[in-house]
């Protein structure tokens, strides 16, 4: 198995189910609320771990029970823990989650201490060492932990590690036209269909892909929901289709565990079409049960639904 490292959010998540947004305002009841482990860094390290990779994450959080629950599913996969960085002035990162009976979420963000991840503490040797970096845009939006983030990048371009970047929509809208720099030279950079568009200023995803293309960013990964997952490289435009499955309940982690299942299948050598399928199967899986970590996907999960399915060859 690969050796991963991720840069990333690990936060606990406070999730409430309500039958409808209040109003400016307003106030509504939910009819069911809970905590869980969140974040993308935790998520998709938590998911690789699983998965059976030697995964570190480097993170950064505050003390007391936020920061346990936080890091519950990422100790508990065998995730290696000892990057992370404790903060005694910033709370453990959180996000608020309002979740419509149509699976649709509105969130806030309180990014705390994660933001604060201290770049003097990053070795060259712990990125150089690694197979492959997976980082979470949100990373690179502002504080010490850009600048660790950014140099990251660096440390893993220079050891010709495998690069993976993965956008979120509170990253793009905070970045806009200074993300694309950052992204030259990443070898995958992934994103929702609502990123893109936002990313490039465009209104297709042909016009936007080309705009991506224009900057130098050649090996994209859109993420179109029920549709599945579309493939683009300077050689390959293609739809690779969702698999479907019967009550979704929670989409909350879905984009993560697809990006971490897409770093897995790309590093364990299979063709990005099939990479980008077992991409679709962790989402779709992911979205039957409530939290951003709870459905476990180990290898013989993932492989028994993934099976029997030509996706073709890229």
């Amino acid at each position: 198995m690969a050796k991963f490292f991720v840069v990333g959010d690990a936060t606990v998540d406070q999730m409430y189910f309500v039958d409808a947004l209040p109003e400016a305002g307003g106030e509504v009841t939910a009819f069911r609320a809970l905590m869980e482990p969140g974040g993308a860094g935790g998520t998709i390290a938590t998911a690789l771990g699983r998965l059976g990779h030697d995964v570190q994450i480097a993170t950064r959080v505050g003390t007391g029970p936020f920061s346990d629950l936080a890091l519950r599913n990422v100790r508990a996969s065998g995730v290696d823990t000892s990057l992370i960085q404790t903060d005694d002035k910033h709370q453990t990162s959180s996000v608020t989650i309002l979740i419509t009976p149509d699976t649709q979420r509105t969130m806030i963000s309180a990014v705390g201490a994660s933001r604060y991840l201290d770049s003097a503490r990053l070795d060259p040797r712990q990125v150089r060492e690694r197979d492959a970096l997976v980082m979470s845009a949100y990373s690179l939006v502002g504080g010490p932990q850009r600048e660790y983030a950014v140099q990251a990048l660096a440390y893993a371009a220079d050891a010709g590690a495998t690069t993976f970047v993965d956008m979120g929509s509170g990253a793009v809208n905070a970045l806009q036209g200074r993300l694309m720099p950052l992204l030259r030279g990443v070898d995958y950079v992934l994103m929702n269909e609502k990123e893109l568009f936002t990313l490039t200023g465009e209104t297709s995803i042909s016009d936007a892909v080309s705009g991506l293309r224009a900057q130098g960013i050649h090996q994209v990964v859109v993420k179109v929901g029920e549709m599945g997952s579309i493939v683009v490289t300077p050689h390959l435009t293609e739809l690779v289709d969702s698999m479907e499955v019967d009550d979704v309940v929670d989409s909350t982690g879905a984009g993560d565990y697809y990006t971490a299942t897409f770093a897995h299948a790309v590093l364990d050598g299979y063709d990005l079409l099939e990479a980008a399928w077992r991409g679709n199967v962790a989402g779709a899986l992911n979205t039957t049960r409530v939290g951003a970590q709870r459905a476990v996907i180990d290898l013989q999960t993932l492989e028994r639904h993934a099976a029997h399915v030509d996706v073709g060859a890229a």
